[in-house]
């Protein structure tokens, strides 16, 4: 894994074999979201879908907190906490790849907003997540409410996004909005091995099932099948398909060319 170029950014980006590691880097400010870490997160988004030795991305913050939402005094000065893929960097154009939430602390406002534009969440026991805009006479509009409803039950949804107040990482994990708990300090190191598991499969199948998943969220079965067709089929032509099947019948690890 190498090192950060400047540990001074507000967001430091590395990487470990095939895994881009985004990190939320002001603490002090228990990583609240301002214009500079909105472009940080952008430009590591646009990093992580434009390089094919790229396979999956990992987003975290500190240990004592993965975002507490917008900064609201840079806010008032007038900075704006966005850029073309959204709030923070990711919320409205997640990348293409397959990203992961890694969080300790806390992910709170619009910080839960950027958990749920991941695919997958790791939570350390004892995180505190939510939406608590309301008591702020705001209401969560990166995409919250929007994806809460449709991963959580409905009452549940609607309890966060009314009375502002968190749940438990692992009362998260119970509802099926934490993927896998962790022990605390050990977010970060819990979702890099499983983001290593997602990049031992092959690049294109992944991309592929990602976008047919969430695309199918919002499409009646009809068409959630035109998805899958359109996306899915082509991937049996491909070169990836063909060496998986060799690996299979020849009991060896496949060797992905991504084609």
């Amino acid at each position: 894994m190498n090192a950060p170029v400047l540990d001074e950014a507000p967001v430091c980006v590395t990487r470990d074999d095939g895994v881009l590691i985004v990190r939320l880097n002001r603490a002090a400010d228990s990583n609240a979201v301002n214009e500079a870490l909105a472009r940080g997160v952008s430009a590591a988004m646009d990093e992580l879908d434009a390089d094919p030795a790229l396979r999956i991305g990992v987003i975290t913050g500190s240990r004592d907190a993965f975002c507490a939402g917008m900064d609201l005094k840079a806010y008032l000065r007038g900075d704006v906490p966005a850029t073309e893929r959204g709030f923070a960097g990711v919320t409205r154009k997640p990348p293409e790849k397959p990203l992961i939430a890694a969080i300790e602390g806390f992910a709170v406002a619009g910080g839960l907003e950027i958990a749920l534009s991941c695919d997958l969440i790791v939570a350390a026991r004892g995180a505190k997540l939510g939406v608590p805009e309301p008591k702020r006479g705001l209401v969560a509009a990166a995409g919250g409410l929007i994806r809460l409803p449709k991963r959580i039950p409905y009452q549940v949804a609607m309890y966060l996004a009314i009375t502002g107040d968190y749940i438990s990482a692992e009362r998260a994990y119970e509802i099926g909005l934490v993927n896998e708990l962790c022990e605390p300090g050990e977010a970060l190191e819990q979702a890099l091995a499983l983001a290593h598991r997602v990049a031992r499969n092959a690049p294109l199948a992944v991309k592929a099932s990602k976008a047919i998943v969430s695309g199918a969220l919002d499409l009646d079965e009809e068409g959630g099948w035109e998805l899958q067709d359109r996306l899915g089929l082509p991937a049996l032509e491909t070169e990836d398909a063909r060496e998986g099947a060799r690996a299979f019948a020849e009991k060896r690890t496949p060797i992905w060319k991504g084609c």
